[in-house]
């Protein structure tokens, strides 16, 4: 799965319910006693197969490792490893400062990150240090791999009760698995911990402010820490931001909507190139073959290749698929669907490399690497409601106006069976920190709604809005010109535009 499926999944839940939480002693949060030691700069590249290394090297950028404690109220006791890459600033006579980057997830490495933000930023690149941070338990920061034999759990309940119980004890399943694992460190897999991991990052880099860019989930991580850490920021700029106090394992609860008008919107693109997809001439008609899909996959698993997906995958296929309105994206997208079309109707459906990787991702314990430190961050920042009926009643409510995604959007998440409870509450964001909130009008996974709650928590930012477009990560990755100037126009002056702008495609 390509990260904007994984970034479907933290911009996917970045975008959320509220939930009852556990309330433990909240740690405190770091302080600057004494200089940390310095840290190791070296090559990045661990070997001749490491590609990534390679190309950090390639590029000038070095990488170390910093030791945090595994629990920041007990500095002197277990540690773990977090790693690190730097692209350092070439302009050092105009040098602004360092910036921290989080490409989403959660659960996604950062540590590639510099090198797609240095063409984002042109001609700015050259006054940061950029850099990327695995957070924990994440990519090489101390992985976290709970062994589990599918990737993303995130499907829909099915048409039945009895379909709903089946993942209900596939998400039992996974949640046991991940505690016999790592019962251990699981109480430390959160956002308020990683938020301190960065505050030591920016000693250790003599820094008194850091500057931060994050997408989806990475936008929440730094709302977070400047709630906790408060002056700690210079520029601050959050992508496809959600409302952080709905953040939680519930996350996809009241985006149907949302996904439904970009199916929308993906049908009328492919219904005027019937002739090239056959998928149907009118929109309705693409709905209409996108329905017969879903009812022959709850007949039976359609066969893709060497995968069967069901009537549990298909609606999450169609939902992040339809998530992207840029035209090679729909292509790609419609591609998947006219092959999940042939599969239904009983034909060799071959996927295509990108769904080919997706399932892969998805359906097998390839995917398990991602997935697991995806729900050990979610499920350890807030307490999800353990009685499976609760989801169910929820999934029923749905269903009359939302019979595609409502099941999908309601259903059960290992949460609700992981162990223990969250050691901290919920960081309650509410500060007057500046702050550039970039989000697309459209975005089906950290909806727009929800980058105006951020909008509202963070008094002293400003909303960059990206009007009739269906985009998750704007900045630099979506590419319009309007959203890449303004930001880039922040982070060159440090000033913020004097109301919320607005770019359209």
């Amino acid at each position: 799965m390509k990260p904007t499926c994984v970034r479907a999944l933290g911009r996917l839940v970045p975008a959320l319910a509220l939930i009852a939480l556990s309330a433990a002693v909240a740690p405190p949060a770091t302080a600057d006693v004494g200089p940390p030691p310095p840290l190791d700069w070296k090559p990045c590249a661990q070997g001749p197969d490491d590609a990534l290394g390679k190309e950090l090297d390639r590029a000038g950028a070095r990488c170390a490792e910093l030791t945090v404690p595994l629990d920041h109220s007990r500095p002197g006791g277990r540690t773990i490893k977090l790693a690190l890459s730097r692209l350092p600033a070439t302009d050092r006579a105009h040098r602004i400062g360092t910036m921290v980057l989080n490409s989403g997830g959660p659960g996604e490495s950062t540590l590639g990150m510099p090198l797609r933000t240095r063409t984002a930023m042109k001609d700015v690149a050259a006054r940061y240090d950029l850099v990327g941070l695995d957070p924990r338990f994440v990519g090489r920061s101390t992985p976290l791999d709970c062994g589990w034999p599918i990737g993303l759990w995130l499907r829909s309940a099915g048409p039945t009760r009895t379909r709903f119980d089946h993942q209900v004890a596939v998400q039992r399943d996974l949640a046991e698995r991940c505690a016999r694992r790592h019962a251990d460190v699981l109480p430390y897999a959160n956002t308020r911990d990683t938020a301190r991991d960065i505050d030591l990052v920016r000693r250790v880099l003599g820094e008194r402010r850091i500057s931060f860019l994050g997408y989806s989930y990475g936008s929440y991580l730094g709302a977070v820490y400047t709630q906790m850490f408060p002056g700690r920021t210079d520029r601050v700029v959050l992508d496809s931001a959600g409302d952080p106090d709905k953040w939680g394992p519930r996350a996809t609860r009241g985006t149907e909507d949302e996904a439904e008008r970009a199916l929308r919107g993906w049908a009328a693109w492919a219904a005027e190139r019937h002739g090239t997809y056959g998928l149907g001439a009118t929109t309705a008609r693409v709905l209409a073959t996108v329905n017969a899909i879903v009812a022959a996959a709850q007949d039976r698993p359609l066969r893709v290749g060497a995968y069967e997906v069901d009537d549990q995958t298909v609606p999450y296929i169609l939902s992040v698929g339809s998530g992207d309105d840029r035209p090679a994206a729909r292509a790609q997208f419609t591609s998947t669907v006219r092959t999940l079309n042939e599969a239904a109707h009983g034909r060799p459906a071959a996927p295509g490399s990108e769904l080919d990787g997706f399932l892969t991702s998805v359906l097998t314990s390839a995917g398990s690497p991602f997935a697991g430190p995806a729900a050990a961050i979610i499920c350890g920042d807030r307490a999800a409601p353990r009685d499976p009926d609760t989801y169910w009643n929820d999934v029923q409510r749905s269903r009359t106006r939302h019979p595609l995604f409502g099941p999908l959007k309601n259903n059960i998440w290992p949460c609700a069976f992981w162990p223990n409870g969250p050691r901290e509450r919920l960081t309650h964001v509410a500060n007057p920190t500046p702050a550039l909130i970039v989000s697309a009008t459209g975005d089906t996974a950290t909806t727009y709604e929800g980058s105006k709650a951020m909008h509202r928590a963070l008094t002293g930012s400003r909303l960059l809005t990206l009007r009739d477009t269906t985009a998750h990560g704007i900045y630099g990755e979506y590419g319009n010109t309007c959203v890449d100037a303004k930001v880039n126009a922040y982070l060159a002056t440090g000033t913020l535009p004097a109301a919320d702008p607005i770019c359209h495609p």
